[in-house]
């Protein structure tokens, strides 16, 4: 089936154009590079995988509970929508929550494959060229799982959130070659790599915490490639190109903020767009969700060297400044060896359910 058939609403035209500036660069300096970016190279050559064999597609999804998370998690939980609800209703509503979450997961994968490739062109060092290879590949294989969950899982998908497509435009319509990294990796990478990781910590449900816990492993690589590149580089920029870097993260944070609403999804079961913010600023899981969406964007900007009293006022207004003391470098661990650790669970309960098998049939032939 055609993912247009899926759409919740026509998505015309079929190809969007994104106009582009800046150079592309070649270098002739063939020698090693940056001891650090190159082991992250290597990682990346290392930790390939192939999505139809790693991923258990047999696992079954109902539509209607994809995460098996409380409904306490949708905005409008509790409220007089909610209440004139039935069962059937709430079952839907799940189900667009859900489809409207990892549809941005897929608008936000191919606009990170489309950048890697970017950089790829843009940036001057072989060793940062090198590594966003990788990345490229990595961002195709998850543009590649999220779109069959869409489809085969959930059965329904939602456009493109004119936030983040606002953010991808200005991330890949920019001529200097670090923004792509700063507006990628930095911004919509962070905060898609800490939903992805709320998520994998909520959802009672096998396959999709298969799909967040491998994407993951993964995303933690591409976060520290921009740190790496960015640190080094904004090491060298003037005050005033430092802050025309901070005014992009501002402005871009404020865009992420809006996306994280939702409120194609609520407008599509007839509650006014005028009530929707005020139901997601009181609804206190969602106001715990963007302090946890923000977990890695914060210390990452800090880390790089965007950490001006208008930053860190910035982050303060939005309730995510305390996660500028977060150890990045741990929570990266960590879902790398989440990752790991699945993968023995998984290979050990194979390996005892076959051992289980031979032993029956031994035993049966014992018998006769």
């Amino acid at each position: 089936m055609s993912t247009h058939d899926l759409y919740t609403s026509p998505v015309e035209p079929s190809h969007r154009t994104v106009p582009m500036t800046g150079d592309t660069r070649f270098t002739w300096e063939y020698d090693d590079g940056r001891d650090r970016l190159l082991a992250l190279y290597q990682k990346g050559k290392d930790r390939q995988w192939d999505a139809v064999t790693r991923i258990d597609w047999d696992l079954e999804v109902d539509p209607h509970d994809v995460l098996g998370v409380a409904d306490q998690s949708l905005a409008i939980y509790g409220t007089r929508h909610w209440d004139r609800m039935g069962e059937r209703d709430r079952g839907e509503l799940r189900r667009h929550a859900a489809s409207w979450q990892f549809s941005q997961f897929v608008h936000g994968e191919q606009g990170a494959m489309i950048t890697a490739a970017r950089i790829v062109e843009s940036v001057p060092d072989l060793d940062a060229k090198f590594y966003s290879a990788t990345q490229t590949m990595d961002e195709a294989r998850h543009v590649e799982i999220f779109t069959r969950f869409l489809q085969e899982k959930i059965g329904m998908v939602y456009p493109i959130n004119t936030n983040l497509e606002d953010l991808l435009h200005e991330t890949l319509g920019d001529s200097r070659w670090d923004m792509p990294y700063l507006g990628m990796q930095v911004l919509i990478e962070g905060l898609a790599l800490a939903a992805f990781g709320v998520m994998r910590d909520m959802t009672t449900k096998p396959l999709p915490k298969q799909v967040l816990t491998y994407v993951m492993q993964d995303e933690a690589r591409h976060v520290a490639f921009g740190r790496l590149a960015l640190r080094d580089h904004y090491r060298e920029l003037s005050a005033a190109e430092l802050k025309d870097r901070e005014e992009f993260v501002i402005q871009g944070c404020h865009l992420m903020r809006d996306r994280i609403r939702g409120r194609e999804i609520w407008t599509n079961f007839g509650i006014p767009l005028a009530e929707v913010d005020e139901l997601v600023n009181k609804s206190p899981y969602m106001r715990m969700f963007q302090a946890l969406l923000f977990s890695r964007i914060v210390p990452c900007v800090k880390d790089i060297g965007l950490w001006s009293p208008r930053i860190q006022a910035t982050f303060e207004e939005m309730g995510v400044l305390d996660a500028s003391r977060s150890d990045l470098d741990a929570l990266m661990r960590h879902d790398e060896e989440l990752a790991d650790k699945l993968d023995a669970e998984r290979f050990a309960a194979e390996e005892a359910e076959r051992k289980a098998e031979v032993d029956a049939v031994i035993e049966a032939e014992a018998v006769r």
